[in-house]
């Protein structure tokens, strides 16, 4: 059974900076795709950033330069690293993964099977 389990959320001023851990466990998939998924108040799941078993990123563009996604070298937890935090950061943060190798869509929800239960981000301005 994949277990995904998010931490690290949290409340903070505009400019500052949380770092989301998600820890996986019983996935064990050589080829795979995780990624960071977020969902504001009232609107759609969007991509964030997704990282692949080979160390391949890819981010969206409102969060290139601010948000860094990394995972462990046993790679059983997933990070995103996230600075120059703004208000419109703000949203429920779910980790997922795909068991399979992606060659497009590595941001949308839809190519994800396992998800973690999310974790809440707030950004005040």
């Amino acid at each position: 059974q994949v277990l995904l389990m998010e931490s690290g959320g949290g409340s903070v001023q505009a400019g500052g900076s949380l770092r989301l851990s998600c820890a996986a466990s019983g996935f064990t998939y050589r080829d795979y795709w995780m990624g960071w998924f977020r969902q504001p108040p009232g609107k759609e799941r969007e991509g964030v950033a997704a990282i692949d078993s080979d160390g391949r990123t890819s981010y969206a563009d409102s969060v290139k330069g601010r948000f860094t996604i990394s995972q462990d070298n046993a790679k059983v937890t997933l990070y995103l690293q996230m600075n120059s935090l703004k208000p419109e950061d703000t949203a429920t943060y779910y980790c997922a993964a795909a068991g399979y190798r992606l060659w497009v869509g590595y941001l949308d929800p839809r190519r994800y099977n396992y998800w973690g239960q999310g974790t809440q981000v707030t950004v005040s301005s």
